[in-house]
């Protein structure tokens, strides 16, 4: 196979526009030339005035302009743009996380010219790449999957452990032990549930329910937090909002915003929750006065295992803002966000909205 690749690099046609085109070209010239020559002739013959002897041949070789631009621009855009952006919306599609993207050779395997060996190349990359992340999503849900068992079992006997008389230094320590599991619980759970997003084993189930209602239980879960570091919460939502979406991992976007404005709000900080909607979107808002973040964190924060504020690195895993963007892919929702540092952050979630309102039961 490489042999054959190697054979077909070789051969390849370094250009695109044979010599063959540029000689067709300049013999038309000559033609036209020698028309214009035999039409000078005729209109001496015929004794035309002067002017029209000026515009004639201007308004002949005018239209010999125009026609040799319209060619060479639909041969340019034929040979050239039209691959080209073939390959623009492959390269993005890659991007985006697509490794089922193949783009035809232009040519059979005798013609092939670079812009084809350039095709074949990026085929050849995306299907590594896509080698690589099923590899990747299998590595992570098979290591995830083995190392909840023994987790649990750690995790009971710390808990048993709190239950006995111990030293003051030994329940810390003990403390520890249980903080580190719920959190390695936690990056295990995130990190099964957004593989299994990302593999489609996951398929959201769209039905109707109020957004509002699931708003207002997501914030209460958090009231132990926002009581012991006295953050002012501020909520601003209408009666009822339908969407239709999957309830239970839409869920777990609220969930996960919110945990990051109480984590990054400091003591005396405030919180704010906001719904709103116009006739076609639902939008919501959670917005902190915590640290912010600079113009290069915001750029990556939806990357799977980035943390941008390192001080906060053991109360999160990275996965969070990962696990949100992607089920909002999935649901046709989007997400922004703007920030500044040390005046906090907002993240706007856009939700389409559901076009029959219908009566929660």
């Amino acid at each position: 196979m490489k042999d054959l690749k190697k054979e077909q690099r070789k051969n390849a046609k370094q250009s695109i526009f044979p010599v063959s085109l540029f000689g067709v070209i300049f013999i038309v010239l000559l033609l036209m030339c020698g028309i214009h020559t035999g039409l000078i002739v005729l209109m001496n013959q015929l004794e035309w005035s002067g002017v029209a002897q000026t515009i004639l041949p201007m308004i002949y070789w005018a239209v010999i302009a125009i026609g040799l631009t319209v060619y060479t621009s639909v041969q340019i855009r034929k040979t050239y743009e039209v691959p080209m952006r073939r390959l623009a919306k492959a390269t993005a599609d890659v991007a985006a996380g697509d490794f089922s993207v193949y783009i035809p050779p232009r040519h059979t395997a005798d013609k092939l010219d670079y812009l084809d060996i350039m095709f074949m190349d990026f085929n050849t990359m995306v299907e590594e790449l896509g080698s690589i992340e099923t590899l990747k999503n299998d590595f992570a849900a098979n290591v995830s999957h083995e190392l909840k068992t023994p987790l649990t079992v750690i995790q009971n006997y710390a808990q048993l452990l709190q239950t006995t008389e111990l030293t003051p230094q030994q329940q810390e320590y003990v403390a520890s032990i249980e903080g580190g599991t719920q959190r390695l619980s936690s990056l295990i759970f995130n990190m099964l549930k957004l593989n299994k997003l990302e593999s489609q084993k996951i398929t959201p189930k769209a039905q109707a329910y109020d957004l509002c209602r699931q708003l207002e239980n997501c914030i209460l879960g958090f009231e132990s937090i926002w009581e012991k570091k006295k953050i002012e919460i501020d909520v601003d939502m209408e009666e009822m909002a339908m969407v239709e979406a999957d309830e239970e991992i839409m869920e777990m976007v609220w969930q996960n915003l919110l945990s990051n404005a109480f984590k990054f709000t400091e003591e005396g900080g405030i919180v704010s929750l906001k719904q709103y909607s116009d006739e076609e979107m639902i939008t919501v808002e959670v917005a902190d006065t915590g640290c912010g973040m600079a113009p290069d964190v915001m750029k990556r924060i939806f990357d799977k295992f980035y943390q941008g504020d390192t001080s906060h690195a053991t109360e999160g895993n990275g996965l969070g803002l990962a696990l949100v963007w992607r089920i909002l892919q999935m649901s046709g929702g989007s997400i922004t966000v703007n920030s500044e540092e040390g005046k906090g952050s907002t993240f706007t979630v856009r939700l389409p909205k559901k076009v029959e309102t219908e009566e929660v039961q």
